[in-house]
């Protein structure tokens, strides 16, 4: 077997030993890839995979837990800031039973749990303030499972029932988040946020919930909404109202031949208004009906007394009558209507605006202004009613700034441009640093395990044999004779054999042997005999 493999190998060298310089080189840097991508591989194959094992963690638990991982000898890895805790998948399960026979996290809300750490003995005041705090501790854990947010706490103000007063106060609630390292939150993160707590707590609205970041930034202030201060809403409405102007005028004069200004009045005060309406049904029957009737009739010698008169006397009455008296009275009550109508007015309505818009006159000088102002005047929402007003002007442009700025972009790309390239380069450069390194570094091994693997002829043997004892070995190896000049021969033309002559002939007989059985080496041995330059 080991000669075989000797075999395949001295012909391995032997094509090696045939390539030029270029290919040498092109095959030592492609050898030196392949090691460097079989040990990626390995190392990323052979990598255990790591699942969470905590996440949210205080300082204080992640170093208790950190010290824990270390005594157990278990591998771990640190993200999210110290706040999340990696641990190879064999593990995760051990390591929390572990660590939660030793009561971590301890710095928990805690939840419902703090409910059943309650006593029979609690006031009622203890019992109210540890219900909301359960409550809050849930919709913390809550907002802290989204996506993005890495701790989030939660305070909530909720009245007290009373009834000592006419009008009851509504709950509201503040909820400070803390994102993770780089992630800032949708309008629609923010409205889950908002809607998630509002309809935890009965009979909160969703306008009365705030929302601040780790940066102070209000993302949902109360009686606003989500949408922000009325100062946000303003220019959240000018941009979109701008933009969509912008770009109809774009397609229409071309681009940079129309600029917009959008200027947007909107309303600070929020306001809760109560209508009520009452109307009657038509044809419906009356809810109920009463009638009353008098009637009286008088004797028939009776008259009038009279009308009084002056001092209260009786004036007498010339009129006949028989003292005759009829008297009816109805009563009905019919079915009204009575609508109530509640209305929320949040901030930030919309009182008035004004837009602006200048047209190039070289872009715009075959276009009918009248069509323009119709297309902006409908984009826009213009209502003349509300006090909204637009103005369109053809004015001419400045062209010199538009070049200045087209050549500040060509720049600034063309730099761009550079830095990138100049990052690519850079990188080619450390990664030909690299790997012409570990190909130097297989080259020296190649060189210094191949001087080890050549084994030396002992000269002291071979300079016992003649001057032309290496041509006649190299004859007897490829078997052909050669007739040696200075040594004696017989009659025959053999040469005479000495004591001397014995000797060579039993070391060029075990040169032939070896010849026959390892060629390859015979040859490695004569070669390097040659290249030394040893005289024989």
């Amino acid at each position: 077997m080991a000669r075989p493999m000797n075999a395949a190998f001295g012909r391995v060298g032997e094509t090696v030993r045939g390539f030029t310089l270029a290919q040498k080189t092109i095959t030592i840097i492609g050898v030196a890839v392949l090691a460097l991508g079989i040990a990626l591989l390995v190392s990323w194959a052979t990598k255990p995979a790591y699942t969470p094992l905590f996440s949210g963690l205080s300082a204080s638990d992640a170093n208790t837990i950190v010290e824990q991982l270390k005594t157990d000898g278990v591998p771990y890895e640190i993200a999210n800031g110290g706040g999340t805790i990696l641990v190879p998948e064999a593990n995760v399960y051990d390591q929390r039973l572990k660590a939660a026979g030793a009561g971590l996290p301890s710095s928990s809300t805690g939840g419902y749990s703090l409910l059943d750490e309650m006593g029979v003995t609690s006031s009622e005041f203890q019992q109210s303030v540890t219900y909301k705090r359960a409550l809050e501790g849930e919709l913390a854990k809550t907002v802290g499972a989204l996506d993005g947010v890495q701790t989030a706490s939660v305070q909530l103000a909720i009245p007290e029932d009373t009834v000592f007063v006419s009008e009851k106060r509504d709950p509201t609630a503040s909820v400070f988040i803390q994102t993770e390292n780089g992630v800032t939150l949708g309008a629609d993160q923010i409205q889950a946020i908002v809607h998630l707590t509002s309809a935890s707590i009965d009979g909160m609205d969703a306008t009365n919930v705030a929302v601040i970041d780790s940066a102070g930034t209000v993302l949902s202030a109360v009686g606003v909404g989500a949408t922000g201060s009325a100062d946000k809403q303003s220019s959240d409405y000018e941009e979109r109202v701008g933009a969509a102007v912008q770009t109809m005028l774009d397609r229409v004069v071309g681009p940079g031949n129309a600029t917009v200004a959008v200027a947007a009045d909107m309303s600070y005060e929020s306001a809760n208004r109560v209508e009520e309406s009452f109307a009657s049904p038509e044809n419906a029957p009356a809810l109920n009906e009463a009638t009353t009737t008098e009637e009286y009739t008088g004797g028939a010698g009776g008259g009038a007394a009279g009308i009084l008169g002056p001092d209260n006397i009786a004036v007498p009455d010339d009129a006949a009558g028989d003292g005759t008296f009829n008297s009816e009275t109805s009563t009905r009550n019919n079915a009204v209507n009575k609508i109530t109508e509640t209305r929320e007015i949040p901030a930030g309505a919309l009182n008035r605006q004004t837009v602006s818009v200048a047209l190039n006159t070289e872009a715009a000088a075959g276009l009918n202004l009248n069509n323009i102002e119709a297309l902006v005047a409908t984009a826009a929402g213009i209502n003349a009613e509300r006090g909204d007003e637009l103005t369109v002007e053809m004015v001419a442009f400045n062209a010199g700034g538009a070049a200045a700025a087209q050549e500040a972009l060509g720049a600034a790309a063309e730099a761009a441009e550079e830095e990138r390239r100049a990052q690519l380069l850079n990188s080619i450069i450390l990664a030909t640093g690299i790997v012409l390194a570990v190909a130097l570094a297989l080259v020296a091994y190649a060189m210094r395990s191949r001087r080890q693997n050549r084994e030396a002829i002992d000269i002291g043997e071979l300079s016992e044999l003649d001057p032309l004892e290496p041509a006649t070995k190299l004859a007897m190896i490829g078997q052909q004779p050669v007739t040696a000049i200075g040594v004696p021969t017989d009659t025959a033309g053999l040469p005479i054999l000495t004591p001397r002559a014995d000797s060579t002939e039993r070391k060029r007989a075990e040169v032939d042997m070896l010849a026959g059985q390892d060629p390859t080496r015979t040859a490695e041995y004569l070669r390097s005999f040659m290249d030394e330059s040893q005289p024989a």
